[in-house]
């Protein structure tokens, strides 16, 4: 669907909410993308994260509650025009039941300004990376086993950005879907306590 500017809007039909967990964001839509597999993974744009500050996403990302998911091209710096997203010092494993470890999930804020001096602000993103080939791919994609090359190299990233408000007490991350808060989202939510009172909208 596109709107009359011509940007790309990727609407869920009513009813329905896309709240996937790590692992099937991983299993079902990053690794198909990357692999050039038929899949759900057309529901979710590919943008270029060097160009659109996080709130422009509206309109151009698919859009779920109050999270945005596109994907982007793996890149060494996520630098903008006005701003930069800087990656914490920390990331997760991601596996599939019991099979084995298929992805990394690194986490990101966003500051206003350039490096290292910006100003930081609530919006945060989750960058979902894949692992090397292994059995837990595979297993779940049998037609596919003996194949090693992906997509030049991995380039495909999935992201997952939002914008945090209130204090870590009013910000549930299970409040839409219901699922438990990992090591990484824990850690995601404790930011709030430091996070600068911004409004980043207004820039």
């Amino acid at each position: 669907m596109e709107m009359e500017d011509g940007r790309s809007v990727n609407h869920l039909p009513p009813g329905f909410r896309f709240c996937p967990t790590d692992e099937e964001l991983v299993l079902h839509f990053l690794y198909p993308k990357s692999l050039r597999l038929p899949c759900y993974s057309n529901i979710i744009p590919e943008l270029d994260l060097h160009r659109l500050h996080p709130w422009e996403l509206d309109g151009k990302a698919l859009m779920s509650g109050k999270r945005y998911f596109f994907f982007s091209q793996k890149m060494e710096n996520r630098v903008l025009e006005n701003g930069y997203w800087k990656q914490l010092d920390m990331e997760e494993p991601i596996f599939s039941g019991g099979s084995g470890k298929v992805g990394v999930k690194k986490l990101f804020e966003f500051y206003i300004g350039g490096a290292p001096f910006g100003m930081k602000t609530n919006w945060v993103m989750q960058e979902y990376h894949l692992c090397s080939w292994g059995s837990a791919l595979s297993f779940h994609y049998p037609k596919t086993k003996g194949i090693r090359k992906l997509d030049s190299n991995y380039k495909w990233v999935l992201c997952k950005v939002e914008e945090h408000k209130g204090n870590a007490q009013s910000f549930n991350y299970s409040d839409e879907d219901g699922s438990e808060l990992s090591c990484l989202d824990e850690m995601f939510l404790s930011l709030d306590d430091d996070l600068d009172d911004i409004s980043s909208s207004h820039f």
